[in-house]
């Protein structure tokens, strides 16, 4: 179906939409259990706008299913920091939106994150080191295994962990001196 989809076939998209609808549902979940009390999408709004988006995705050449939640994942993603945006540009400068992050990053119990922030320190790694920005897309959004991430980015298990490791370290380092800047 992956492969009659990347080829144009729209009707194979509706019938894989059917097949993986609960799986994209989990994964919206976890999206959305990070989300602070007072958001707006609803878990379905999300599968629903992802949907949305993937439908319009043309000539894509599916590996396999890991890079499909792969690539939803980072719709969601997407959709996520719209949103995010959007709030702020409403709020003309008001609070942040924020997501509590769990210890996939290592970060105290509790504590929030600022989802625009870590997008832009994605970004900031995905420029020095795309690979590990991966890494961090598709373990900690997209929820792959360790073993996972490895078959979709064509790495050893290892290397996926040094990463990982890495790519953590990083991250909390530039989202403290991102949320300490004077510019914010």
């Amino acid at each position: 179906m992956l492969r009659a989809w990347g080829q144009g076939d729209q009707s194979a998209l509706d019938q894989l939409y059917r097949i993986v609808y609960d799986e994209l549902r989990r994964l919206a979940h976890r999206y959305m259990s990070r989300e602070n009390a007072g958001h707006t999408l609803q878990t379905t709004a999300l599968v629903n706008e992802a949907y949305l988006r993937l439908a319009e995705v043309k000539d894509m050449n599916w590996q396999d299913r890991a890079h499909f939640f792969a690539v939803s994942a980072n719709v969601m993603r997407r959709i996520l920091i719209d949103e995010a945006r959007a709030r702020r540009a409403e709020r003309r400068g008001g609070d942040n939106l924020v997501i509590a992050l769990d210890e996939a990053l290592d970060v105290e119990k509790g504590e929030d994150l600022d989802l625009i922030t870590l997008d832009l320190a994605l970004q900031s790694l995905a420029q020095i080191n795309h690979r590990q920005s991966q890494v961090i897309e598709l373990r900690y959004f997209g929820g792959l295994t360790v073993e996972e991430t490895a078959e979709v980015l064509k790495v050893s298990a290892d290397t996926v962990m040094r990463d990982w490791r890495f790519a953590k370290a990083w991250l909390k380092r530039e989202m403290v001196r991102e949320s300490n800047s004077p510019l914010r």
